[in-house]
């Protein structure tokens, strides 16, 4: 059995956008290969569920008792291996790791760089950040990013790196529905799901627009899944004139049987709204509800999501003055639509046949 160490920025396990990837990847790489995984992370937090792979501290990889492993998959997010996007260290490792070992290095680019004013550090350090993703691409085998944006940026930074598309897959499963589990749902059942901080900021925003919500469709019940168990997330909640349930630390099985009873969900991914929509696509928090056939809604109007040239239906929208929203008899085709869309172009199974091709597994 071959063996793969997956670098990731902390302990897999929970609703972690991150973590939900590699988890996905390390199950079915197992599955379909053979293949065992082992993470290592700066971060180790025994409270957080692994299931049953191994996580080792990053620096241990470095000494001669590190433990043997034929391929490497870096999941590159500059933020969330150094707290300035910087991560020197990391950097360092990996030309350690590329020196001793004569296996692949694949790198997912969840992020590249930041951007900011001149009064935020990210832009100061945005020359840093670039030549540090520079450097990582041209150490690997094969790069995956997961939006038209990120692939012709890296291409521009690293001209001769192979580079595949890939969106995010969902972490919180991938289930099978018929026609009839799609359009027998309660219109008026929500859902935010994600991580701590997406959580909150969703909520903020869907308190805000609620008014706003056409009434044939007005959410009854809100459903906010993910993170970790935030006070300022069930304050809101508890002034919020709806019916909710809050699942921080929910299980991705969980999760999944919740996504499949929900019509929409709301999402405040984006921090501006000029940002192309289909940035998305690296949200495993948005592939889930794709997954489960729920329509996804934002707080702004955005951009065409489309690969290929096959559009996603969309993207949906609330804003204070007008909207765009499928209505109860339009919503389970839409839904049907989004979740045939995922499935032709974001199921965790095409990310593990290229994988598997690069690494040369079962072949």
């Amino acid at each position: 059995m071959s063996t793969l160490l997956q670098i990731v920025p902390r302990v897999p396990g929970g609703i972690d956008g991150v973590g939900d990837y590699a988890l996905t990847i390390a199950e079915k790489l197992r599955a379909k290969f053979g293949c065992d995984t082992f993470f290592a992370t700066f971060q180790i937090s025994p409270a957080v569920n692994t299931t049953d792979f191994e996580v080792v501290p990053l620096e241990s990889l470095i000494g001669d008792a590190a433990r043997k492993h034929e391929h490497t998959l870096l999941h590159y997010v500059n933020y969330g291996f150094q707290k300035r996007g910087v991560p020197f260290r990391l950097l360092s490792i990996l030309r350690g790791l590329r020196g001793r070992h004569h296996g692949k290095l694949v790198t997912i680019f969840h992020e590249l760089y930041a951007s900011g004013p001149p009064w935020s550090s990210a832009f100061w350090l945005q020359p840093l950040q670039i030549h540090l993703a520079k450097s990582v691409g041209r150490l690997s085998d094969a790069c995956i990013v997961s939006s038209d944006n990120f692939l012709s940026e890296l291409k521009r930074l690293v001209p001769t790196a192979p580079v595949e598309l890939h969106p995010v897959p969902s972490g919180l499963g991938e289930p099978s529905l018929s026609a009839n589990q799609i359009a027998d749902r309660d219109l008026h059942r929500w859902a935010i799901v994600g991580g701590t901080g997406l959580a909150e900021r969703s909520l903020r925003s869907f308190c805000r627009i609620l008014a706003q919500i056409p009434e044939s469709i007005e959410p009854r019940k809100l459903i906010v899944l993910g993170g970790v168990d935030n006070p300022a997330t069930r304050s809101m909640l508890r002034d919020l004139a709806v019916e909710s349930d809050y699942r921080p630390r929910i299980t991705a099985a969980n999760a999944s049987e919740i996504l499949r009873t929900c019509s929409f969900a709301w999402f405040n991914y984006f921090h501006r709204p000029d940002v192309e929509t289909s940035v998305i696509l690296k949200s495993s928090a948005f592939a889930a509800v794709c997954a489960h056939a729920v329509v996804p809604v934002f707080p702004h109007r955005g951009s065409a999501v489309s690969l290929d040239g096959d559009r996603l239906p969309g993207p949906f929208f609330i804003e204070a003055d007008c909207c765009e929203i499928p209505d109860a008899p339009a919503r389970p085709q839409i839904a049907a639509d989004i979740y045939a869309w995922y499935q032709r172009h974001a199921s965790s199974n095409h990310l593990i046949q290229g994988i598997a091709k690069t690494l040369r597994l079962g072949a």
